[in-house]
């Protein structure tokens, strides 16, 4: 898996890493990232759903 390096502020580090560890949501912060990310690109998909921008794959 491709490793990249990411600036974020402290603050939201740090709302990141109270969901975060045993007694958090996510087994460590790459998780919790990588959770997000997924999310994100949901609610794109979605988005361009709603407004016909999606493009057509042949599968």
């Amino acid at each position: 898996m491709p490793k990249i390096s990411v600036e974020i502020p402290r603050e939201l580090l740090e709302d990141l890493d109270e969901h975060v560890g045993d007694d958090g949501k996510f087994v460590n912060r790459s998780d919790a990232v990588r959770a997000s990310i997924r999310k994100t690109l949901d609610l794109l998909d979605e988005i361009d759903a709603r407004h016909d921008r999606l493009e057509e794959t042949d599968e």
